[in-house]
């Protein structure tokens, strides 16, 4: 930046090539060092905090027992039912403290990249994790011809508008869910991510390049450290969203009503 600067170059915004980071070593790639790195986090805190257990917790099995209680009756209870949710506990839990991980790598110093930022690894989650699942335990519950029928053919609709809807039911439950799914994560930290790039090198831009530029160079910052705690409560929304609708999946699967 600087010698661009002292060449009289222009500022260039940020944009989807700033995402494709170069190999660390071989073939492997910040984003997959980040992946392995959030697993290896998840899993040293979970036993850490449950190594030993007492009636009465320190913070660090306070924290473990609050996710789990927030995996556990905020998300998988709520959406799966009372009845059906206990066996999926664990992914359920596991899909939000991975998705939430890997968001918020994206705000800490250094490691500063969102990883669910490439498209590639939420839909990862959502179509080898997520997508079998809610399908198979549909299969197991209905059969094979009544979970297609329970999933394409709304009770009370009238004859004459099957041929249309069931196409479109059969579209969206089958193609689109898991899709959509995956793209509203990855969009929302892919583009928070550019904003904050934007406004961060923006500023540097306007620091260094003199003149009466100094004096709105601050006010790019100020933008920066906004939307830097604006894209903090994004990121746990969306983890938060992504567990939501695979146990609302997995719900709707294992219903006896469409």
């Amino acid at each position: 930046m600087t010698k661009l600067l002292a060449s009289g170059g222009e500022f260039v915004a940020p944009g989807v090539k700033d995402f494709f980071l170069p190999p660390i070593f071989g073939s492997v790639t910040k984003p997959m060092v980040l992946l392995v790195l959030s697993i290896v986090i998840i899993a040293v805190f979970f036993i850490a905090a449950t190594r030993n257990l007492k009636v009465v917790p320190g913070k660090f099995q306070f924290a473990a027992e609050s996710l789990y209680d927030f995996g556990r009756n905020n998300i998988a209870r709520e959406q799966i039912g009372a009845k059906d949710f206990k066996p999926f506990i664990p992914l359920i839990l596991t899909i939000f403290t991975f998705i939430l991980v890997n968001n918020l790598f994206g705000l800490i110093p250094i490691v500063q990249f969102p990883t669910m930022s490439h498209i590639g690894f939420p839909l990862a989650v959502s179509l080898l994790v997520v997508y079998p699942v809610y399908h198979f335990v549909g299969f197991k519950r209905h059969g094979f011809v009544g979970y297609l029928k329970h999933q394409t053919i709304p009770p009370g609709a009238p004859w004459f508008v099957l041929p249309l809807l069931i196409p479109i039911e059969f579209f969206q439950k089958f193609i689109l869910n898991p899709l959509t799914l995956a793209i509203r994560v990855f969009a929302a930290m892919f583009a928070g991510h550019l904003l904050l790039l934007v406004f961060t090198l923006a500023g540097e831009f306007l620091l260094l390049n003199g003149g009466l530029t100094v004096i709105v160079a601050p006010v790019s910052f100020a933008f920066a450290i906004a939307l830097t705690f604006l894209e903090a409560l994004i990121m746990c929304l969306q983890a938060y969203i992504f567990a939501l609708l695979s146990a609302s999946y997995i719900g709707m699967a294992l219903a006896e009503e469409h």
